[in-house]
């Protein structure tokens, strides 16, 4: 029987996205087995209701509970907006979003106060950057903006694409109009158009990557409980699980990662009441 710090950490996302939380956990955590969940065939989260949101979320978690993982992930903002209380209540491993790590590096980047946030509608509709942001600096002074198309840009791996430098400008340039110095990815597959957006805002912006700021600090919790995996002598591996077809997904993982993965197997999620 494994003990606790050898066990696998779990990441779950509403499709594809949360890789670049996977990509930034492998960097950072070289030594950990990880267990990655696309859910991929209800994926957009960021349209749904939240009272929807939660419960998939929370069948998302109870599968990687039942994989017998020590920690919860979720690469998901929108998910981590809605769904991250009730999870923490429903598991009794940790679970960590990546909206809390996201706003206290912003805060560090920030000398104006003046931060940007952008995401998919529900994430921005939840406030849960604003509200974060204001219950750790009163003098933030916050500016969001949903940004729908994003996500289909990056999908089709448009990165950088003309079409992709005009739908950039015209989400950004609203808030470079506000004198931000400060720009939170506050969605999973944003951190692949940071040069494009560098481009837009230029130099004198700080882009946060939810991604890397939620690495490290999942690093930095399972550190302080005692839950970091112990030297190996054989390669971590990363296996990844689908609710829909795997076919596309190889491809389209090969965008957010700079390593290969074990085949994508799919699988059904088991019910979760939230009552």
């Amino acid at each position: 029987m494994k003990s606790g710090n050898s066990l696998p950490i779990g990441i779950f996302d509403s499709g594809i996205g949360g890789l670049t939380v996977v990509q930034q956990v492998r960097r950072i955590l070289p030594g950990e087995d990880l267990i990655y969940l696309g859910d991929t065939a209800r994926v957009p989260y960021g349209t749904k209701s939240p009272e929807t949101v939660v419960r998939f979320a929370c069948e998302d978690a109870q599968f990687l509970a039942n994989e017998g993982v020590k920690a919860i992930v979720v690469a998901c903002n929108t998910a981590s907006a809605w769904a991250l209380a009730a999870m923490e209540r429903s598991f009794s491993v940790p679970v960590f979003g990546v909206i809390l790590p996201g706003v206290r590096l912003a805060l560090q980047k920030t000398r104006n106060h003046r931060i940007g946030v952008i995401g998919t509608n529900a994430t921005i509709r939840s406030q849960a950057y604003t509200k974060g942001l204001h219950a750790r600096n009163d003098e933030a002074r916050v500016f969001a903006r949903a940004c729908p198309l994003l996500v289909p840009l990056v999908e089709e791996g448009w990165l950088s694409h003309a079409v992709t430098d005009s739908v950039l400008h015209v989400y950004l340039d609203p808030l470079l109009t506000r004198r931000i110095d400060t720009l939170v990815l506050g969605c999973t597959h944003y951190p692949l158009l940071k040069p494009a957006m560098r481009k837009v805002v230029g130099k004198g912006v700080a882009l946060i990557d939810s991604a890397e700021s939620c690495a490290h600090f999942v690093r930095d919790r399972l550190e302080t409980i005692g839950l970091l995996a112990a030297r190996r002598r054989r390669p971590s591996f990363i296996k990844p699980f689908l609710t829909d077809e795997t076919l596309r997904f190889e491809e389209l993982a090969g965008r957010f990662l700079d390593f290969p993965m074990e085949p994508a197997q799919k699988v059904n999620l088991p019910s979760f009441s939230t009552r």
